[in-house]
């Protein structure tokens, strides 16, 4: 099998032996982002109009003590949790001094109790990154004075 190049000369590819069936060819990405199974729309086709029936069966299983049942149910009902707000005022952050008074007071906070210890390190991985960032424009900034005194040498 080849493959065009951006020339339009046939070349083969790499990885031809292990390549099944034809590739697409240019300017066809394939399916579209989005598109769905013809398998998928067929199962909504026939759940469609049912959904409330089923429901309603799941729900009779899992008062009746089916503990598959049930567990469905109760995953549907409340899912698990996977991100929350965290209730903190975090100190405002303008210089990287800032980010030393924050550290402080999210210690402060999980040692009160008022957020919890793997909170306070997602919240300390955000002043992290604003620390890298205004290192960064720091140092931006001194290079661009020292290219600027070289250039008037």
């Amino acid at each position: 099998m080849e493959a065009e190049t951006m020339t339009g000369t046939s070349t083969p590819r790499k990885n031809a032996k292990n390549t099944r069936g034809k590739p697409f060819q240019a300017g066809n990405a394939g399916r579209p982002k989005g598109t769905r199974n013809k398998t998928t729309l067929a199962l909504e086709a026939l759940l469609d109009g049912e959904a409330e029936a089923i429901t309603r069966k799941a729900v009779e299983m899992a008062l009746a003590g089916d503990s598959v049942a049930l567990r469905m149910v109760m995953d549907r009902i409340m899912p698990p949790r996977k991100d929350r707000p965290v209730m903190f005022t975090l100190p405002k952050l303008e210089t990287a001094g800032d980010a030393v008074k924050a550290t402080a007071a999210l210690a402060e906070a999980v040692a009160n109790g008022d957020i919890t210890p793997g909170e306070a390190g997602e919240l300390a991985k955000l002043v992290d990154g604003f620390t890298k960032a205004v290192e960064l424009h720091e140092i931006q900034q001194r290079l661009e004075k020292l290219e600027a005194a070289q250039g008037q040498k």
